[in-house]
């Protein structure tokens, strides 16, 4: 007798892919833990080195399930990459035995199922200043900036001085320049739609970090120094960071019509790179070219920021 399978509905697909991704994770998972595990010697975990006996490269398993604090039989099935559940204190205490940096730590949530925690900044990468330096630097005659979790400007170059009025004398906060700089705000053709965004961008970090005392500090002194935040505030409106378009009035050359995109380095998640380009309309490159020549230089009517 001839048998016909039942039709394969969407439904169906999609659990096939599904279970097809999770088991293409969980070998991952195999491979990497063995990779880990495998680098660490005894040594370096605190235990003895066992002399010519010990074959296996780096750690056994069930020392690494003993210095986690976890049974040697779970950690087992974890390394097989079988469907168990974790937590991610297990997870953190596995990370801390095979001595995982915080990016192979966040890569072991994922492969465990779980959402990673949030990224950190390695130690070897704190001192990347220099060449985010070089990088606004080489993006001239374009304004770019850098800011800090908390809107603290931490560089800008020298056409964020000349077009977006960034200046010694300034707060160093760019959200609250951008609600009480007169020369930013009197230069801007489209502060009160792009102030409407930045607050919901403001809103969408404070809302992701809700215990950060920065946070909060920052918020109470901008409802103290602008009314007009606290109103936008109030709307409750929620935007993530991306691009602006910006249109300015420059004293020298007029018009000036940019787009700002806020970007982030992995390596470096507690900043935030903004990169002003400019568009097509109102010749604007040139213009930002002409800025940053020497005529342009001596023409400027306000100090240029270094």
């Amino acid at each position: 007798m001839l048998v016909v399978a039942p039709p394969v509905t969407r439904r169906g697909i999609r659990t096939v892919a599904e279970d097809a991704l999770k088991a293409h994770r969980l070998r991952e998972l195999r491979e990497f833990l063995m990779s880990r595990r495998a680098r660490v010697s005894p040594a370096e975990a605190g235990l003895p080195g066992g002399g010519a006996r010990r074959r296996t490269p780096g750690l056994r398993r069930e020392e690494v399930a003993v210095l986690a604090g976890v049974g040697a039989s779970w950690y087992q099935w974890l390394e097989q990459g079988r469907d168990i559940s974790v937590s991610p204190q297990v997870l953190d205490a596995v990370a801390r035995v095979l001595r995982l940096s915080n990016a192979e730590r966040r890569h072991l949530y994922v492969l465990a199922g779980l959402n990673p925690p949030a990224p950190e900044v390695a130690p070897e990468d704190r001192d990347m200043c220099d060449g985010l330096r070089r990088l606004i630097d080489t993006w001239m005659p374009f304004p770019a900036h850098i800011m800090d979790p908390y809107y603290n400007c931490v560089m800008y170059n020298e056409a964020a001085g000349m077009t977006l009025g960034m200046r010694p004398e300034n707060s160093q906060n760019c959200l609250v320049d951008f609600f009480t700089d007169p020369l930013y705000r009197g230069r801007s053709r489209t502060w009160e739609v792009n102030a409407r965004t930045v607050v919901a961008q403001f809103r969408a970090s404070c809302a992701a970090a809700p215990e950060d005392e920065g946070f909060q500090a920052l918020l109470a002194q901008l409802h103290e120094v602008s009314a007009e935040f606290g109103a936008l505030w109030d709307r409750r409106d929620i935007e993530h960071a991306g691009q602006i378009r910006k249109e300015l009035d420059h004293p020298l050359v007029g018009l000036l019509s940019l787009e700002s995109t806020a970007m982030k380095v992995p390596a470096r998640p507690d900043l935030t790179i903004v990169l002003h380009t400019p568009l097509p309309e109102a010749n604007t490159a040139a213009k930002l070219e002409w800025l940053a020549s020497p005529e342009g230089r001596r023409g400027s009517m306000y100090p240029v920021a270094g």
